[in-house]
């Protein structure tokens, strides 16, 4: 049976004025950086010999040596071929990657849509010259310079893999079978007590992304930037979803187990949560709703003050190569960047399952950006709420 490993804890998002600056989802253009410009940083021109150690922060899982499963090893391999011994720092947030990367002990990171710009203007990575890494021409088109990733046209990093946060019912409990978040929003009462929901401030942008697509008036076009009206339009919604809610959900453990045992029946998930409540006999089945769906993209980016640069560059073609791009999908639990990688998993339906390939699926996700006064929609007659908004509201809904 195909192991899987993902990150137990969210990444934990902060508002830090225009450092946080982003844009959201693979529909959006992204004016939210209108204006401003990142800190005039050079990419590197060309490749060197390696340094002899590259300093990694990572999410957990995607820097594996085989002291987890002797089977999965991508780290031995590339330390053979490039002479450069690998050093990984897990951190389990958004906010640690960044401080870590802001210490200059690190060369290369895996930064969530959350961070990466973060990162960007606050001149704590640089630009990557794609030129250098040869893997890069077979990344997915639809992955390539978009607005968690690139400022300008200009690439700053090289995309790893992505999700969906997705609908997950119980098939022998939820009755007709859902298409919509409705059943978690309007029609939570029907399942009061057996609803989840990810626990977390971002999922207010879910909340957000069904009042867009369900009440157009609000005039919502972006779920991560909602002016106070809109964040109140976005509160009262889960304020009444909160009283049909049975557990807020951060470890995907107790999540599958909620879902095996029954105590909830319909929520929030990610697709390699149901697979694996699906390997342990639960009846569940999960679903990209009509309204689509938010969800996450990471990044490797290169340290502004890389102490070593050429083994980062070599680990960022090492990482996201077909063979190795496929060991880690399947080890984690995402799908893939790299367009060759479905050749090489061990799984033949791996990403089928996961819709790597598949583009009109991802131009239903709004992936994760932080939120900030500056609206990421392009208006500039309205100030939005900023992600420390988000926060007091969610500590609000949950009471």
């Amino acid at each position: 049976m195909r192991r899987v490993r993902i990150v137990t804890t969210i990444t934990a998002l902060a508002s830090v004025g225009l450092l946080a600056l982003s844009a959201c989802g693979s529909k959006a253009s992204g004016p939210g950086t209108a204006g401003v410009k990142p800190p005039s940083i050079s990419a590197m021109k060309t490749l060197g010999p390696g340094e002899g150690t590259v300093n990694i922060v990572a999410w957990a899982g995607y820097v594996e040596d085989g002291s987890d499963d002797p089977k999965v090893n991508w780290v031995t391999p590339f330390e053979q071929q490039t002479g450069c011994k690998v050093n990984v720092k897990v951190a389990g947030t958004s906010d640690e990657m960044l401080t870590l990367m802001k210490s200059g002990d690190y060369d290369v990171v895996s930064a969530s849509g959350d961070a990466s710009l973060r990162m960007i203007y606050g001149g704590v990575v640089a630009p990557v010259n794609t030129d250098l890494v040869s893997n890069y021409k077979d990344i997915y088109s639809d992955l390539k310079l978009q607005p968690w990733n690139s400022v300008g046209g200009v690439a700053y990093g090289i995309p790893h893999g992505r999700g969906a946060n997705l609908l997950m019912y119980r098939t022998d409990k939820v009755s007709p079978a859902p298409t919509s978040w409705s059943v978690v929003f309007d029609g939570s009462s029907a399942y009061a007590g057996k609803v989840t929901a990810y626990d977390s401030p971002i999922y207010i942008a879910d909340a957000a992304l069904y009042l867009m697509k369900h009440q157009p008036d609000l005039g919502i076009k972006d779920p991560y930037a909602l002016d106070s009206k809109q964040l109140a339009a976005a509160v009262a919604l889960l304020k009444s979803q909160n009283k049909n809610v049975g557990e807020y959900w951060s470890d995907y453990t107790k999540e599958v187990e909620a879902f095996k045992s029954g105590n909830s029946v319909v929520g929030t998930t990610w697709e390699v949560i149901a697979s694996l409540a699906q390997a342990d006999k639960a009846p569940v089945d999960a679903i990209l709703p009509s309204e689509g769906a938010t969800g996450w993209s990471d990044t490797w980016m290169v340290a502004a003050k890389a102490q070593h640069p050429n083994c980062a560059y070599m680990w960022m073609n090492h990482i996201v190569s077909p063979q190795v791009n496929a060991a880690v999908a399947e080890w984690f639990g995402e799908a893939p960047s790299n367009s060759l990688a479905c050749d090489y998993t061990s799984d033949k339906n791996f990403c089928t399952e996961y819709h790597s390939a598949d583009a009109p699926y991802w131009k239903n996700v709004y992936y994760w950006t932080t939120p900030t006064t500056q609206c990421l929609d392009g208006r500039t007659n309205v100030k939005c709420e900023d992600y420390s908004e988000w926060t007091k509201a969610w500590t609000e809904i949950k009471g």
